[in-house]
């Protein structure tokens, strides 16, 4: 069972491996032909961050404070999209480095990348039906790092059809199968997670003829299986929504340059742990936000 258990894990990634390449290559090769191109640096804060077991001795969840410095990039090319983030995420001493009481608070590292192809712009066909703009393809990846006392070294390729909505700005619905693994600091080599389906709708959309942008995602990811320690895995749900208001026209920096908003982040169930006596596990989460984009 094992054995096959890890045939499948090497199919799958094998597989992915080569369609994620493809994409990669398709999106590089025209990098320096951007059709549009967004990059911006942005800091958010909040105070009602959770972490899993991160409770207090009664078993109630610990309110964690971060700073989150992020960096975002954007573009188009002619095959369709690449949306590239990077997350710096700072805690307070609730939820500490080492998960040592007394320490600093724990600093984390969390990358996506997604590369979309547009079968309409690789068809240079309108494939528009309905409500429905375009069909694609959407593949990438996420890496984390943390040095709490999990010591998180997730590793996860992500890849699926894609629906792109006929909206004002955009909205993209992924049906994604997700292949993840981990290595903590607790075991002693990466532990693979069952495949596992996942959909996700992702937003901007502006507000009337207003300087204000609504933007965010929904994710919805199935159980992973067994986690790494033999325990059962739960299916989690997490939103992050913002509203943004463009401030740059009006301190001289130009439309779309500098803005400011309200975010805000539920999360159910967080990387697939129950919140059944486990109240970190979920947190909901009003934040500040600030973005300058270049």
């Amino acid at each position: 069972m094992a054995n096959l258990r890890v045939a499948k894990a090497f199919k799958y990634k094998a597989a992915w491996c080569g369609l994620l390449a493809i994409m990669g290559g398709l999106s590089a090769s025209y990098a320096s032909a951007a059709t549009w191109s967004d990059t911006a640096l942005s800091w958010r804060y909040g105070t009602t961050f959770a972490e899993p077991f991160a409770n207090d001795a009664d078993g109630s969840r610990k309110d964690i404070s971060k700073n989150i410095i992020g960096l975002t990039h954007a573009s188009g090319y002619q095959y369709g999209s690449n949306f590239f983030n990077a997350d710096i995420l700072l805690s307070d001493s609730n939820d500490p480095a080492g998960g040592t009481a007394g320490k600093p608070g724990a600093q984390e590292v969390y990358v996506v990348y997604r590369n979309t192809i547009d079968f309409g712009l690789v068809s240079k066909k309108d494939l528009s039906l309905g409500p429905i703009k375009s069909f694609g393809l959407t593949g990438g990846f996420d890496l984390n790092t943390k040095n709490d006392y999990y010591a998180s070294k997730k590793r996860m390729l992500v890849l699926g059809p894609t629906l792109m909505l006929d909206v004002p700005g955009f909205a993209n619905f992924s049906v994604l199968g997700l292949y993840e693994s981990n290595s903590p600091n607790s075991i002693d080599k990466r532990y693979t997670y069952d495949f596992h389906p996942a959909a996700q709708l992702t937003w901007g959309i502006p507000v009337s003829k207003l300087p204000l942008s609504f933007e965010g995602y929904a994710l919805w990811i199935g159980d992973k299986g067994k986690n790494e320690f033999g325990g059962k895995t739960s299916p989690e749900f997490h939103l992050d929504t913002k509203l943004m208001y463009d401030l740059g026209t009006n301190i001289g920096l130009g439309k779309n340059s500098f803005k400011i908003g309200a975010e805000y982040e539920y999360w159910h169930n967080k990387f697939g742990n129950t919140d059944n006596g486990n109240e970190g596990a979920t947190a909901s989460t009003p934040m500040i936000r600030a973005e300058y984009h270049f």
